[in-house]
């Protein structure tokens, strides 16, 4: 199986790590998600949007995340790349890729994995908008979609 996870610390060429990621699957689905800061109008547009990170836990953290999706579903591939630093809209943010022999592996490991990403990871969130920088806290619904997982090991 094909496991790549990283930090990033600069942009990444989305379609790029899809399509080298593709290619080397074996697999009867793949599934990917890719996050991008929002490009939104109005007083509330994100002007930037930063991400913090504890560097003794951030990767090990999302390998052990990586692990978790491994052993539950049957995977032929799994992608992670999380950016942290400063973005601005229309920047990456995350892409997860899951392949697998069947497609109902490959969207349900995605969806666990981005559930834990956006909810329960090793990042603080603040954004830039006109009225300065303010910390983002994850939304309730954020919450409850994580709470969907808890019999995943």
């Amino acid at each position: 199986m094909i496991s790549d996870v990283r930090l990033a610390h600069a942009d990444f060429d989305a379609a790029h790590e899809l399509q080298r990621f593709t290619l080397r699957q074996d697999a009867g689905g793949i599934v990917s998600f890719l996050g991008k800061v929002r490009a939104e109008g109005g007083d509330d547009a994100v002007l930037a949007l930063e991400l913090r990170h504890y560097a003794p836990l951030t990767l090990s953290g999302m390998e052990m995340l990586a692990l978790r999706a491994q052993r539950h579903w049957t995977l032929t591939g799994l992608l992670i790349i999380h950016r942290e630093g400063v973005m601005h809209p229309g920047d990456p943010i995350v892409l997860v890729a899951c392949g697998a022999r069947h497609r109902r592996d490959a969207f349900e490991a995605c969806d666990f994995l981005m559930d834990h990403l956006k909810s329960e990871s090793w990042f603080w969130k603040r954004e830039k908008t006109a009225h300065g920088w303010h910390w983002v806290d994850p939304r309730d619904q954020d919450r409850k979609d994580l709470s969907r997982w808890a019999h995943v090991a």
